[in-house]
């Protein structure tokens, strides 16, 4: 369930709603059973709205505990006894409907002024001059706020960090110790998107961003916050300026991401992993502990604990070495023979 801190709660929606407001169509279930919560597949429970787009995705839907799920037409053999079925042709998009409408992000208060009455400050907490502090937000002692910077409702931050100018913090939560530099973005939206007929369509981002203690994020860097899951930046791990993590990237303890690195949604990484700049990773992999990326490498596939990788698309990089040097003798050799055939 999306964490109450930063989203609202709306009205449940019966199944006979859900039907019409998607276009979906009704084949097994009660008109009049309400559903309160949108989950995962993995993650719902008789309360909750799921759906299944990516029929890799198939065991997780005959597992599910979700009272109702959206589906393909082709996928409803599949669905468990017991669970309601909604038929779509697109069921990413008919569920963010009903997303939106039932976990609509808390924002702040208009007439809050700049710092909210139910903010609560510890003794020793630092404000620069413009500084926006919401509703419900806690900041532990110690912490510095920098000119502009905006601190968003429900937010918790530990204590002695830094929140650099015009740095936003939303949706999250951070440890003691953490500093976020100038025009740093944490817990935005995610890249999350799907299609409709109509054309592209967002899907709502539910989780949270969790920065733990001592971490580092350079200027104008982003970290989202996750899609359903957190997304979770371990501790005294430290990001350059101009990074991107995207949403649900589990990253571990002491990495470090040099400017430019761009981390795809749902990336797990193991304690002590290094990114060169410039470099980046495709989503839903795994980069294990102790690994180095090599600048602007591109990669596609899991890296194994300790491996050094580096290219385009990225690989080992004694085989890049390898290869490298075989083209440059290749080029080499043609080249020899033009200048013979010129003699």
């Amino acid at each position: 369930m999306p964490d109450p801190r930063f989203f609202e709660y709306h009205a449940p929606l019966s199944l006979a709603n859900i039907a019409h407001l998607t276009g979906a169509r009704l084949l097994r279930g009660d008109p009049l059973s309400v559903i309160s919560e949108t989950a995962p597949l993995s993650q719902a429970n008789s309360a909750s709205l799921a759906f299944l787009a990516d029929r890799r995705r198939l065991g997780e839907l005959r597992q599910s505990r979700a009272m109702a799920v959206l589906v393909a037409n082709g996928d409803v053999p599949e669905c468990p006894e017991g669970c309601a079925i909604l038929v779509s042709d697109r069921p990413q998009a008919a569920w963010a409907i009903v997303a939106r409408i039932l976990h609509r992000p808390t924002l702040a208060d208009a007439d809050q002024g700049m710092i909210h009455p139910s903010a609560k400050l510890e003794a020793g907490v630092s404000l620069a001059p413009g500084v926006v502090i919401a509703q419900g937000a806690r900041i532990g002692r110690g912490t510095i706020l920098q000119p502009g910077a905006v601190i968003g409702p429900g937010v918790e931050i530990g204590r002695n960090g830094l929140i650099g100018a015009n740095a936003s913090v939303g949706f999250a939560l951070i440890g003691d110790g953490v500093s976020i530099l100038a025009g740093a973005r944490i817990g935005e939206a995610g890249f999350g998107v799907t299609g409709d007929a109509k054309g592209a369509v967002d899907v709502p981002q539910l989780g949270r961003a969790i920065l733990q203690d001592n971490v580092t994020v350079g200027a104008n860097s982003c970290v989202d916050r996750g899609a359903w899951d957190d997304t979770v930046i371990g501790e005294n791990s430290k990001l350059d300026n101009l990074v991107h993590v995207a949403h649900n990237v589990r990253m571990g303890r002491n990495c470090r991401l040099a400017a430019y690195t761009g981390i795809s949604g749902s990336v797990t990484i193991g304690d002590g992993a290094i990114f060169g700049g410039r470099s980046g990773v495709a989503d839903q992999l795994s980069i294990g502990a102790g690994a180095a990326i090599g600048a602007a490498a591109g990669v596609f596939k899991s890296v194994p604990a300790g491996e050094v990788w580096t290219g385009y698309p990225a690989r080992p990089m004694r085989r890049w070495l390898r290869e490298q040097a075989a083209l440059a003798t290749l080029a080499r050799g043609k080249r020899g023979a033009n200048h013979e055939q010129e003699d």
